[in-house]
């Protein structure tokens, strides 16, 4: 055993019993929140950038984006420079397709570089809503004692109508209205929408408004390439004074990237007029796919122009988490002992188990004592018979003395079989 002198150089202080395992307060060590976060989330920058697990797949998305500008820039747009003489605005086209792009990946970046709305964890249920629960009753000394449980669902009132909220097992808390917990992300977000993978983060209050900035400007992006490829298809065709055909011959790529943008807005398109849709009734993805079924009053609906308003026009809320900062963890330290101090060590742990089993079978002969009096006295009551002037029960053929020895006499069996096993253990940790 180390004594108080070693153990302070290792930065473990002795205690009196309230602090660590065997009365030793361990060190705390200072880590940041994000250090210890028990989500999916990935963080970069020291915690200044939250990202969702499958935050790899940016790089798809991202080559998705650039790749096509790309080769926009380089067989379109630059041979259209000196189309338009006038204040050069064919230069704009170029200059035009590189400040988009550079906008619709900032949107890109704030929908899936922010916290979207998590809310952060309880350290335990919370206490004022536990309930005590008579069919969840467990057996204790004979009796059914009710137990206390936390309801499955609870009450909460919006705009005057009442709404069912969910308790989550995993935050421990009761999720707000519209809130949901991401399997993905493993963390509870408030106006849960969906998870993307294709930002790699889910979308919820905090990254809604981003999100389909995103994808709206993503789909004028796909518009403006098309519509620029198309056109330069046109002059091909008026220079050369051929068909269709000799004018694809002379730029494949204006081709490929229309049919490219063609396809896309199938998608980015697609998913905008949805959008649309869910920011004038005041959905979102989640609610209209599990509850369109239910035909449910939708409670948050506040007429068109008021849904849009909320969503483009009001104040994003500052995150619940604090990612930076700093909390504390206690450490558990471990020290690798010599041999000399393993056989120690482990020659004290069993002389303390051998007392423990001492102690035990004395508590044990007790109580077997004193139920064997008490099942005596219950006997005696039982048959009715008199009790004498002394007070003591008599029993039939027995008398006061025989009954005072019964009170003194211990259970043998008891007694024995506990000594075998007792001696077999101090021989144990002795030999």
């Amino acid at each position: 055993m180390k004594n108080p002198d070693e153990l302070r150089g290792l930065g473990v202080s002795p205690g009196g019993g309230g602090g660590g395992k065997n009365g030793f307060h361990f060190p705390m060590t200072e880590k940041r929140v994000y250090e210890v976060w028990k989500g999916s989330n990935k963080f970069i920058l020291g915690g200044r950038l939250i990202f969702g697990p499958d935050a790899r797949s940016l790089f798809a998305t991202l080559s998705l984006i650039i790749v096509p500008v790309i080769i926009f820039c380089v067989f379109v747009a630059r041979h259209l420079r000196h189309e338009f003489s006038t204040y050069n605005a064919g230069s704009a086209i170029l200059v035009v397709a590189v400040a988009f792009t550079a906008y619709v990946l900032l949107l890109l970046f704030l929908t899936s570089a922010r916290d979207p709305g998590i809310i952060p964890r309880n350290a335990h249920p919370p206490e004022e809503d536990l309930r005590y629960d008579s069919s969840a009753s467990v057996e204790i000394g004979g009796r059914q004692t009710p137990s206390l449980t936390l309801p499955k669902t609870k009450d909460v009132m919006v705009n005057g109508i009442p709404v069912k909220v969910k308790y989550c097992e995993t935050c421990m808390l009761y999720r707000p209205p519209r809130c949901s917990h991401c399997s993905i992300c493993n963390n509870c977000v408030e106006r849960f929408d969906h998870h993307c993978p294709w930002v790699g983060q889910c979308i919820g209050l905090r990254n809604y408004r981003y999100f389909f900035m995103f994808v709206s400007s993503s789909t004028l992006l796909c518009i403006y390439v098309f519509a620029i490829s198309a056109f330069y298809i046109k002059v091909l065709m008026r220079d050369h004074q051929g068909t269709v055909w000799k004018a694809i011959k002379e730029s494949p790529a204006s081709v490929i990237l229309m049919a490219y943008c063609f396809i896309s807005l199938w998608f980015v398109g697609g998913l905008t007029g949805f959008h649309l849709y869910l920011i004038g009734t005041n959905q979102t993805t989640y609610e209209n796919f599990r509850y369109k079924a239910d035909n449910r009053v939708n409670v948050h609906n506040r007429g068109c122009l008021n849904n849009f308003l909320e969503v483009f026009c009001t104040e994003v809320k500052p995150s619940k988490n604090k990612f930076r900062a700093f909390v504390q963890e206690e450490v558990q330290m471990t020290t690798l002992p010599t041999r000399e101090m393993d056989s120690e060590d482990v020659s004290m742990d069993r002389r303390t188990k051998v007392e423990d089993d001492l102690d035990i079978g004395e508590d044990i002969l007790k109580i077997s004592q004193r139920r064997n009096v008490e099942e005596l006295e219950e006997g005696i009551r039982s048959r009715g018979s008199d009790s004498p002037s002394d007070g003591t029960p008599e029993v039939e053929g027995w008398g006061t003395k025989e009954l005072s020895k019964v009170r003194g006499v211990r259970p043998r069996v008891i007694q024995s079989d506990l000594r075998v096993v007792i001696g077999s253990q101090q021989q144990a940790a002795y030999a």
